[in-house]
């Protein structure tokens, strides 16, 4: 028996002017305890459905149901939801202690439930030592417990976090990608995270669902979006991509035709799940690209390409190159070998298991 979702999206719909959607038949079904990342360019509507969620935009059309009670049309102050913003939204007149209690207060909560609460709180953010310090006193890093630990304090059902490291630097914001996923852990609350990040959604998630346009595009583990993902754009905003354009040739199962460079083999897998013809896009990512020698495994799908950019990243290093079918990128771990270099024509395969097809999309 499948248990029910704890939080149900059913074809929500948001327009302000009742004509274009910011929003177009979103559904989703989220498990208890679940991290689920909405993800997304600006402007996709991941943003907007948070705000339903939490009550601040109402929905045009559609239900939201959070364990079995319906919260369509239901106020902010009467859902149990924590949510955390990226600007903090903290009192600058309140210190830590008393920025964390302000959910207690407003409850109006016993003073000694209050003090116990606030004190789990500050020690699950880590933040004992800086309870009577004001915002100002504060790290952006620490200003980001301080709201995180408002946000869970009263036991909400739900958490909600719009862009919460956005306004932090590189190494901060991963500091707080593991803080906030060992919070996570510890506390088992159902959490939305919403993020133009990929980097963020991968490391983070359970569950990503990428936005575009107002819809959804796919929602799947991580590494499904990464390895498998559902269109072309999927591909490209997840990770770095080839894509080739291709054609499935019906008179030879497990072959596709790609555009200016002739016949690759797919795995038995990708080859099943494909059209019985017409055009697709296959996905090659750079990591899975190779240098090939002579003697190479007759099984590797190749082509010729000439290097025309050589960038090191200190841990690995991509080649940007031309082939008969346009760009092509190779991501090789450690440093660059001796034939690999600007001007060089080298020869490049990827194993068939290591490709993934997707249906072409009509343009726009």
């Amino acid at each position: 028996m499948v248990a029910a979702p704890y939080l149900s999206l059913r074809h929500i719909v948001k327009s302000y002017d009742g004509r274009a959607q910011a929003v177009d038949d979103v559904s989703i079904d989220i498990a208890r305890g679940e991290f689920v990342t909405f993800l997304g360019p600006s402007g996709s509507g991941k943003t907007t459905t948070l705000m339903m969620i939490a009550g601040f935009e109402m929905p045009s059309g559609g239900a939201i149901e959070l364990d079995g009670q319906d919260l369509t049309r239901s106020k902010p102050y009467h859902r149990n939801i924590g949510m955390v913003f990226q600007n903090y939204a903290l009192f600058p007149h309140m210190t830590a202690a008393r920025n964390i209690g302000f959910p207690l207060k407003m409850r109006r909560r016993p003073r000694a439930e209050q003090a116990s609460r606030i004190e789990r709180a500050l020690a699950l953010v880590d933040l004992e030592r800086f309870a009577d310090k004001y915002p100002r006193e504060l790290s952006g890093g620490q200003q980001q417990r301080v709201a995180l630990a408002r946000g869970l304090v009263f036991d909400p059902d739900l958490l909600l976090l719009d862009e919460p490291l956005g306004a932090l630097d590189k190494n901060l914001r991963e500091q707080m990608q593991v803080e906030i996923k060992r919070i996570h852990r510890e506390v088992g609350i159902t959490t939305i995270y919403v993020t133009h990040d990929q980097t963020e959604a991968m490391t983070m998630s359970d569950r990503v669902a990428v936005f575009r346009n107002g819809r959804l595009e796919q929602v799947a583990p991580p590494l499904e979006i990464y390895n498998r993902p559902a269109s072309r754009f999927v591909g490209e905003f997840i990770g770095d991509s080839n894509f080739f354009a291709a054609r499935v040739d019906p008179t030879r199962p497990g072959w596709i035709e790609i555009d200016f460079i002739g016949p690759a083999r797919l795995s038995d897998g990708a080859a099943g799940a494909l059209p019985a013809s017409g055009p697709i896009d296959l996905l090659v990512r750079p990591e899975r690209v190779r240098l090939v020698g002579p003697g190479h495994d007759e099984a590797l799908n190749t082509l010729e390409m000439t290097v025309e950019t050589i960038v090191n990243y200190g841990d690995s290093v991509l080649a940007i190159g031309n082939t008969a079918g346009g760009k092509l990128r190779m991501r090789i771990a450690g440093g660059a070998p001796a034939a690999l270099c600007e001007g060089a024509r080298v020869t490049v395969g990827w194993d068939p298991s290591q490709a993934h097809p997707v249906a072409r999309q009509p343009a726009g």
